[in-house]
């Protein structure tokens, strides 16, 4: 599915960029913003990471081109594609090293010749978002920064599933792994920690990576680049890197590092 972000200040013309948008791929994922601020921060500080970019650009106190420098700090291989009335833009956007540059009212056949022209086509990007640290501290990034959960028993539970290797559980492992105590008081706790979870990874645009269906979740490992995997798949720089510690906050990991020193015995 592909992802995009889109950006005008002024509503009806945003609605007719989604629409259009809509259009020409009407499974994508679409998060859009009257807001200049508010769509950078998507990018560069939620770790959002689209296929590709609308920009409008003239915009009061941000304009697209401002966006579009800040956003290609933070993540160089973002495609942004300009949106604007006014063509003498296109010099000024073409600083930015844009993926495309739509007139407006876009229509869905030019967005469809834009995406099939991407400076970054979406098979050439890394779809693992998130990288996960196993050995010594568990920790977990998005798009190079660690990623902020609300609550600290939330990266518990992410590291527990992450431990399983895709393999399901249940609330009732998950309370006992992490509490001890299955209780419903520790049940309602567990529901706050897994909608915090998932709203985390969504926010971070690595929602994929968390599987949840009626009382199972799971991690898919596919989606998420992790050191301990990578050991278990006898990787030399995983292997190398591991120096006897494995998650080390977490007591219930012993099991696991016991695991791990029989592999390397």
């Amino acid at each position: 599915m592909m992802k995009f972000l889109t950006a005008d200040d002024e509503a009806p013309a945003l609605e007719i960029l989604n629409r259009a948008v809509l259009a020409a791929v009407p499974d994508a994922e679409l998060r859009s913003f009257t807001n200049a601020p508010a769509a950078v921060e998507e990018v560069c500080g939620k770790g959002y990471q689209p296929d590709a970019v609308f920009l409008d650009i003239r915009m009061p106190g941000m304009s697209g081109l401002q966006m579009a420098k800040l956003i290609k700090e933070s993540n160089p291989r973002t495609n942004i594609i300009f949106v604007t009335a006014y063509a003498d833009y296109a010099i000024d956007a073409l600083e930015q090293h844009p993926s495309g540059y739509l007139l407006k009212p876009p229509t869905k056949e030019a967005i469809e010749t834009e995406l099939q022209n991407l400076r970054y086509p979406p098979q050439e990007t890394d779809q693992k978002v998130l990288r996960v640290q196993c050995f010594g501290n568990f920790e977990v990034y998005a798009a190079g920064k660690p990623l902020k959960f609300e609550f600290s028993r939330t990266k518990e539970v992410f590291a527990y599933l992450v431990d399983r290797k895709g393999a399901a559980v249940n609330t009732g492992e998950l309370c006992c792994a992490l509490w001890d105590d299955t209780g419903s008081t520790r049940k309602v706790q567990l529901r706050k920690h897994i909608a915090d979870l998932g709203h985390t990874l969504a926010d971070a645009g690595a929602g994929a990576a968390f599987l949840k269906s009626r009382n199972s979740f799971a991690v898919a490992k596919d989606k998420i680049d992790c050191d301990y995997y990578r050991f278990l798949n006898g990787e030399i720089a995983a292997v190398n890197a591991y120096a006897g510690e494995y998650m080390m906050q977490y007591s219930w990991a012993e099991m696991t590092l016991g695991s791990l020193a029989q592999h390397v015995r």
